[in-house]
């Protein structure tokens, strides 16, 4: 199917990330066998086959499906027992980057959403549903609105803590002044 212009428009599914602090987050651009708003169904191994051609580097991220807004770059994406799962860092000195930064932290974005071409899909003729059986993927977008009604963060995580929590940092943070011969006075809150 082509809009008036005669280009294919794309389908998308997406999915959920969880922000782990310098603008890197993780979480899945597509859960196999949810049924999405535009009535597909990604199948497991629909992006083996496009994952191998091109890996994360080969896979844009953009803000909203705009090509005109890259915002950062995949690290990770593969295929698991859920669906496809994402790794990838913001850059943050792009000024949209760190806009979404932002807005992923306190909550206000929450969305992944795929951008493909279907190479190979089946459609139940009773219920209307699309099962994607290959997709080739080029583009994963951070979105306000994703297709896939479940495709939420999870979990931001926006500062660093120390393995032993509050207290092991404030113990670390003492001996280190202590070793530095330092007055500084260091105390709980």
């Amino acid at each position: 199917m082509t809009d008036r212009t005669g280009v294919q428009p794309r389908r998308t599914a997406n999915l959920a990330l969880d922000d782990t602090g310098e603008g890197r987050f993780s979480g899945y651009a597509s859960v196999f066998g949810e049924v999405d708003l535009g009535k597909d169904v990604i199948e497991p191994g629909a992006f083996s086959s496009s994952l191998t051609r091109r890996g994360a580097a080969g896979v844009r991220m953009l803000f909203q499906h705009d090509p005109n807004q890259p915002i950062g770059r995949w690290t990770t994406i593969r295929e698991d027992a859920r669906g496809l799962y994402v790794e990838g860092r913001l850059s943050l000195g792009v000024t949209r980057a760190a806009e979404v930064h932002a807005l992923l932290k306190n909550g206000a974005l929450d969305g992944l959403s795929i951008g493909f071409q279907t190479v190979r899909a089946r459609t139940d003729r009773k219920s209307g549903v699309r099962r994607i059986l290959e997709a080739d993927l080029w583009e994963i977008s951070v979105v306000t609105f994703p297709m896939l009604a479940s495709a939420r963060i999870a979990d931001v995580k926006t500062a660093w803590t120390h393995p032993r929590g509050t207290t092991g940092l404030l113990a670390a943070m003492r001996a280190a002044a202590r070793m530095m011969n330092n007055t500084v006075s260091i105390k709980d809150r």
